[in-house]
């Protein structure tokens, strides 16, 4: 994902970068959810069979990012990809218990979510110290839990299709920041593009 203040180079880290495995990862986890998302699928197989995919790839693959990302000492990816690691063990949970026809308390869902948009927020601003596609890769998930939050408050059916999207976004960034992180170094050259910071940290 992005590295912290004293970046090391890929030969002293303990572990190769596993931040292209979370965001694949990530990637196929949006996959399982965008049928649900967009109002299909909503059989007790539909949720089920996405459940598992929300806890070996979202859960999975975000944890195996997350420790790796902390093993080597690279804090802003270890915390963003353990909490999203803890994040789809709920979506599992949700999804299994829908199927089951037990709905999780929304009034818990909805405080949790806007403590989630305040975290994200907070990383959006952090990111743009790293990249703008990092930036953009968060403002798409603040995009996504306002509009849960909308939908918690009232707002209308077409916030459902406003999630979609952005998940289909979510996956889309994932796949592309990862592909830029295994195939750049590969080829030597920019295949696929990620560009620089969209702010400059102060000298002083």
């Amino acid at each position: 994902m992005a590295h912290t203040a004293e970046p090391q180079s890929s030969q002293s880290l303990p572990i190769a970068d596993p931040t292209p495995i979370g965001l694949i990862c990530l990637a196929i986890g949006c996959a399982a959810l965008v049928p649900i998302a967009f109002g299909t699928s909503l059989t007790p197989a539909g949720l089920k069979t996405a459940a598992m995919f929300c806890l070996l790839f979202g859960a999975g693959g975000q944890m195996v990012a997350g420790l790796g990302n902390l093993l080597n000492k690279n804090v802003y990816g270890g915390t963003l990809f353990t909490s999203f690691a803890f994040n789809w063990i709920i979506n599992w949970w949700a999804l299994d218990s829908l199927s089951r026809g037990q709905v999780p308390d929304a009034t818990v869902v909805f405080a949790v979510d806007v403590c989630f948009l305040i975290v994200f927020l907070v990383f959006t601003y952090g990111f743009g110290f790293f990249s703008s596609l990092l930036m953009a890769f968060l403002i798409d998930i603040d995009v996504l839990y306002v509009a849960r939050i909308a939908r918690h408050l009232g707002g209308g059916d077409w916030l459902g299709v406003v999630i979609g999207i952005c998940t289909v976004a979510l996956a889309a960034i994932s796949l592309w920041i990862a592909f830029a992180l295994l195939v750049n170094p590969v080829a030597g050259r920019a295949v696929f593009v990620f560009p620089g910071p969209v702010f400059r940290r102060s000298s002083t």
